[in-house]
């Protein structure tokens, strides 16, 4: 199955650069291919940003969108120049490969898309989200959601969770937060990409469960905002630290970033203590090698993949994330982010001098 990818990829790209000419970009060097695979959340932006940079810089991307797992696992295979994830390697997964940098390039929010006739708006807790999705809140009239709804009308009907089926950073930034909001999903569920979610319907990426919860009745999923807003699908307010219900926006989910953000960027924003916080929000991350001599890639593909980061970057791109639903990153993130770009190595010299 990696080398098909890997075979797809390149004929892509191989296509892909054919069209450009294969002309010196405006650093100098030879227009370059690169291959990246992961997250299906930031995709939207991806696709974009992916263009632009083509068209300002030469270079051409291929991405697959194969969910966060399958990104980490192309990457430590070596079969790509990028990983894509919405979720930071773990201390324990960190030494399972060779050191890598997180660059985050966005924020978004993971919402609660639902289908229920008739119901406009819904507000939810980070408890009754946890007791839906582990089977305890059945019906969609039950007690405690029509508490936090006293004017809406509820159906009596059963509830239908829908789920990722693949190894997913939309997952773990989920479960991610149900873990801090649930005693009961801490204990018994925990969080990470895969989660065995007791009840429910699974789909395949953001866009197979906003597919799923498009046509289906009496569903709820999480999903990628921008997968929900393109569907039309409806999506709960949250409840979040302060007691606010919260609907998902560039300016809520920026002020879940308000906090202190590590050196290496790997942190959770989820449940931020923070007035007007979206609590499910999230930076996501490309994750590259530290060293990026590896199988046989050039120092041009090197220095080709360090464009693309800062290109990310930059003013120019960060403006475009609330153009397609998304948020801009924090000016600390990008900070930290061209630090830890100056340490990217091709055999063991630094490439941005």
């Amino acid at each position: 199955m990696r080398k098909i990818f890997s075979t797809v990829i390149t004929l892509v790209i191989a296509i892909a650069f054919a069209a450009c000419g294969g002309n010196a970009n405006n650093e100098g060097r030879e227009a370059q291919e690169l291959s990246g695979a992961g997250a299906t959340f930031p995709l939207p932006f991806y696709n974009v940003i992916f263009e632009q940079f083509g068209q300002v810089n030469g270079d051409q991307v291929a991405y697959g969108g194969i969910g966060s797992g399958g990104g980490v696992r192309n990457l430590r295979d070596k079969i790509v120049d990028f990983a894509g994830s919405d979720a930071f390697l773990s201390d324990k997964e960190m030494p399972e490969m060779a050191p890598v940098v997180h660059i985050p390039t966005c924020m978004g929010a993971v919402v609660l898309a639902y289908n229920l006739d008739g119901v406009k708006e819904l507000k939810l807790s980070g408890e009754i989200i946890a007791n839906i999705f582990a089977g305890e809140i059945k019906m969609w009239n039950d007690e405690r959601i029509a508490t936090l709804n006293p004017d809406v009308k509820l159906p009596e009907e059963a509830i239908i969770p829908v789920y990722r089926s693949d190894g997913s950073g939309t997952t773990f930034v989920f479960t991610d937060y149900l873990t801090k909001v649930s005693s009961m999903w801490a204990s018994k569920y925990g969080a990470g990409k895969s989660v065995n979610f007791p009840s429910g319907q699974a789909a395949k990426g953001n866009p197979g469960v906003a597919g799923v919860i498009k046509q289906t009745k009496n569903t709820i999923g999480y999903v990628g905002s921008e997968y929900a807003f393109a569907q039309k699908i409806p999506y709960a307010l949250v409840e979040n630290q302060r007691g606010e219900f919260v609907q998902p926006s560039s300016a809520t989910i920026s002020a879940a970033a308000s906090g202190e953000i590590p050196t290496d960027t790997r942190c959770s924003i989820t449940n931020a203590d923070a007035a007007g916080a979206y609590p499910i929000s999230t930076f996501t991350w490309m994750i590259i090698y530290k060293e990026q001599n590896y199988s046989d890639r050039t120092k041009e593909q090197a220095e080709a993949t360090l464009d693309l980061l800062k290109y990310i970057l930059s003013d120019e791109a960060q403006k475009i994330t609330s153009e397609v639903h998304y948020a801009p990153l924090p000016a600390k993130a990008k900070e930290l982010s061209m630090t830890n770009l100056k340490a990217v190595t091709y055999n063991g010299i630094s490439i941005l001098q």
